[in-house]
C-alpha cells in the first residue's frame, strides 16, 4: 500500500505537468513500446508487476512510468520511475523497473548519463532500490548526488525480480549487466527526460552494483554497441562468485551468501535450491524473502554455515558450478577505460578475487586504474566515492585515462 500523503504529492505533481508530459510521450517516436503511451501509473505496488505476456519491443523500451519524489534529491533533479524491457540471465526478455534522475538547471540534451548499479539491498520487495530512493535510505545516494551536482543524468536500475510476487535474481551477472545497460537506454528513450541518444555514458556501482557495472561494461560491445560508452567505475566487485562464497561461509557476511543462492536459484530454476535445503533452511530463507533487507542480512545470519541450512552443499554440484562459471567476470574485458577499487580489508567481497579481475583486464590491454583503500566492505563505498567521481568527471571531459597496470 502506498502512503496516502505520498500519493497526494504524486497526484499534485501530475496535475501540474500531465498535459505537457502526456503530449511529449504521445508525440515521441522514442517511446517505442505501446504501453509507454498515455497516462502514468499505476500508483500502487502493482506498478512493479510485469505485464503478462510481455509486449513486443526492444531492450530499453519503456513499458510504463510515473513521477517519483526522491526524498534526498527532490530539489536537485526531476525524477521518474519506469518499467522497461531487458534481458534475463537465460537470455530471454524480461521487464525491470528503475529510476531516471535528470538534474535541474542543465540542458538535458547535453547531459552525460551515469548507468548506476546500486549495492545489495536485500531480497524482500520493500528493499527495492526505487523505494529506497524515495525513502531517502539508499546508501549509494552520495555517489548519485555527486553526479547530479555535476550535471549528469543518472539511470538507476532496480535489477530483475523486485515485485510483490517475484524474487530478485541477486548477483546474477548475466541479468545485472543488461539491467544496467537497458536503464540507460530507457532514460534515452523516455521523451520527458529529453536526454540525447548520443550522450556520453559511464557505468558505475559498488558491491553488487560494482558487479553490475562491470557486467554492463563487458556486455556493452555486443549487447548495446550504439551506446557512447566512455568508461566503467566499479568498486567492491564480486567478480568470482565461487571465491566470494568461500569467504562468506561461516563468517559475518553469510547472509549475503544465502541471498546469492536465492538469487541464482530465481534466475536459474534448474538449480533447484529447495531440494538441498533442510527445514531450517526453508523456513529462514522464506522469511528472508519476505522481510530481510541489508541490515537483516548482516544481523540475522552472522557466522552461519551452508551446512546449517542444507542436507548437502549445492555449490559442490556440476549444475551450480556451471552457473557460477557463467556469471564470472573477465571473459570479455570492457573496451573502455576502467576505474576499479576495493577495500584492502574487505570482509564481505574478498579482495584477492577482485585483484585477479584487475590483472585479467590489464593483461587484456584494458586501460585500468586500480585503487585500494584501508577500509572494510561497507565503508569502502565512501572511501572510494571521491576518487571515482573525479575519474568520471575527467572521462566525460575527454581527458586521457590513467592506468597503473
Amino acid at each position: 500500500m502506498e502512503v496516502p500523503v505520498k500519493r497526494k504529492v504524486l497526484l499534485a505533481l501530475l496535475s501540474l505537468s500531465l498535459l505537457a508530459v502526456g503530449v511529449a510521450i504521445v508525440g515521441s517516436p522514442a517511446a517505442a513500446a505501446p504501453a509507454a503511451v498515455g497516462l502514468p501509473g499505476p500508483f500502487d505496488d502493482s506498478f512493479y508487476k510485469a505485464p503478462a505476456p510481455l509486449p513486443a519491443g526492444q531492450p530499453g523500451d519503456v513499458l510504463r512510468w510515473r513521477p517519483s519524489v526522491p526524498l534526498m534529491n527532490a530539489a536537485n533533479a526531476d525524477a521518474w520511475e519506469v518499467m522497461y524491457l531487458s534481458t534475463n540471465g537465460q537470455g530471454r526478455p524480461d521487464a525491470v523497473t528503475g529510476t531516471i534522475l535528470v538534474p535541474k538547471g542543465v540542458d538535458p540534451a547535453k547531459a552525460p548519463i551515469i548507468g548506476y548499479g546500486v549495492g545489495t539491498q536485500g531480497p524482500a520487495f520493500k528493499c527495492t532500490p526505487s523505494k529506497a530512493i524515495e525513502r531517502g535510505t539508499l546508501y549509494d545516494q552520495p555517489a548519485i548526488n555527486d553526479s547530479l551536482a555535476s550535471g549528469y543524468a543518472v539511470a538507476v536500475t532496480d535489477y530483475e525480480g523486485y515485485s510483490p510476487t517475484t524474487v530478485p535474481t541477486y548477483i546474477t551477472g548475466q541479468s545485472m549487466g543488461p539491467a544496467v545497460i537497458d536503464s540507460v537506454r530507457a532514460a534515452q528513450r523516455f521523451s520527458p527526460a529529453k536526454l540525447s541518444k548520443t550522450a556520453k555514458v559511464i557505468f558505475q556501482g559498488y558491491s553488487q552494483g560494482g558487479g553490475g557495472a562491470m557486467w554492463a561494461g563487458e556486455k556493452q560491445p555486443t549487447y548495446a554497441p550504439e551506446l557512447n560508452l566512455v568508461g566503467v567505475a566499479a568498486g567492491g566487485v564480486p567478480a568470482d562468485l565461487t571465491e566470494v562464497a568461500k569467504g562468506l561461509d561461516g563468517y559475518i557476511g553469510f547472509g549475503f551468501l544465502a541471498f546469492a543462492a536465492v538469487g541464482l536459484d530465481a534466475a536459474y530454476p534448474d538449480l533447484k535450491l529447495d531440494s538441498y535445503l533442510n527445514d531450517t533452511g526453508r523456513q529462514q530463507l522464506n522469511d528472508a524473502k519476505q522481510n530481510a533487507c541489508v541490515v537483516e542480512l548482516l544481523t540475522n545470519y552472522p557466522f552461519k554455515k551452508i551446512s546449517d541450512y542444507t542436507t548437502s552443499n549445492p555449490l559442490d554440484t556440476p549444475q551450480w558450478k556451471a552457473r557460477l562459471a557463467q556469471n564470472k567476470l573477465g571473459a570479455n574485458p570492457p573496451r573502455v577505460p576502467v576505474f576499479q577499487y576495493h577495500a584492502s580489508t574487505d570482509e564481505i567481497v574478498n579482495t584477492p578475487q577482485a585483484d585477479a579481475l584487475h590483472k585479467t583486464y590489464c593483461a587484456a590491454g584494458v586501460r585500468e586504474q586500480w585503487n585500494t583503500y584501508v577500509s572494510d566492505h561497507l565503508s569502502g563505498i565512501f572511501a572510494g566515492n571521491g576518487d571515482a567521481h573525479q575519474w568520471i568527471v575527467k572521462r566525460f571531459a575527454g581527458d586521457p585515462a590513467p592506468s597503473n597496470c
